[in-house]
C-alpha cells in the first residue's frame, strides 16, 4: 500500500471505455489495447522517453456510486500535493508508466470534460510499482485475473509542480498537428492524435518543448 499521505489519483479516462472527442482520430474510435502487443523484431528495444502526457477527469462521472473525478485542483490539494497515479489498465499505458524514471516531468492533462487540454505540469516522484486496486474487490478497477504472485497492473506517484500560465486545449494542439503533419513541425507525429486512446502517452523533448512554448503565446 502506498504511504498514507500520498492519497490515491481517481481513475484514468482512457481505460474507462468512455470515448470523447480526445478520442477520436479521423472520425473513427480507436479500440484500447486488451492484450500484451507483439513483440517485433523492429520493435526488441523500445524508444526511451523522458517526457509524458497523463490524462485524468476532472469533472464528476459516478461508476459504481464511485465519482471518478480527479483534476490537477485535486492533486494539488492532496498532502505533499503527491498521489499514485493508479488504475491504469490498458498494456501500453502500464508499459510506458514502467519507463517512467524519478524526476521526469509529465503534463496533467484534462480529459472526458467540456474543454479536453493541458492543465499543468507535474512530477514523477516514485517509480513504477504495485498497484493496489487490482486486488481490492471494492475498487472498480479490480481485476479477478491478477494474482499476487504475478501482478499485471503497476503505478507511479506523482508530485504538482504548477498551472500552466493559460490552459492550452485540445483543440489547438490540433491544429498544430495538422499543420505539422502538412508542412513538417514537433507536432506532426504527437501520441495526442497517433494514440489518441492511450490515457499514458510518451513525448518526445522537441514535443514537450514545443507544447510548453505556447502557454507564452496567444491561443491560435
Amino acid at each position: 500500500m502506498p504511504p498514507k499521505t500520498r492519497s490515491r489519483v481517481s481513475k484514468r479516462t482512457a481505460d474507462s471505455g468512455k470515448v470523447n472527442e480526445d478520442e477520436m482520430v479521423g472520425g473513427k474510435k480507436k479500440a484500447a489495447a486488451s492484450v500484451e502487443p507483439l513483440k517485433t523484431k523492429e520493435s526488441s528495444e523500445p524508444p526511451q522517453y523522458s517526457h509524458w502526457l497523463m490524462k485524468s477527469e476532472p469533472e464528476s462521472r459516478f461508476e459504481k456510486e464511485i465519482d471518478l473525478k480527479f483534476g490537477i485542483e485535486e492533486l494539488k490539494a492532496l498532502p505533499d500535493q503527491t498521489g499514485c497515479w493508479d488504475g491504469v489498465r490498458n498494456y501500453q499505458a502500464r508499459n510506458f508508466m514502467r519507463q517512467m524514471k524519478d524526476g521526469q516531468l509529465a503534463f496533467f492533462y484534462h480529459s472526458n470534460c467540456k474543454e479536453p487540454g493541458i492543465a499543468g505540469l507535474m512530477k514523477i516522484v516514485k517509480e513504477a510499482y504495485l498497484d493496489h486496486t487490482q486486488f481490492d474487490k471494492k475498487d472498480i478497477h479490480f481485476d479477478a485475473n491478477s494474482k499476487a504472485d504475478n501482478p499485471k497492473w503497476s503505478m507511479v506517484d506523482v508530485q504538482y509542480q504548477r498551472m500552466v500560465k493559460r490552459y492550452i486545449p485540445l483543440s489547438e494542439l490540433k491544429k498544430y498537428h495538422l499543420q505539422h503533419r502538412a508542412k513538417g513541425g514537433p507536432l506532426k507525429d504527437v501520441g495526442l492524435f497517433t494514440r489518441a486512446r492511450l490515457s499514458v502517452q510518451p513525448l518526445t523533448t522537441e514535443e514537450f518543448e514545443f507544447i510548453l512554448t505556447l502557454e507564452d503565446k496567444e491561443p491560435l
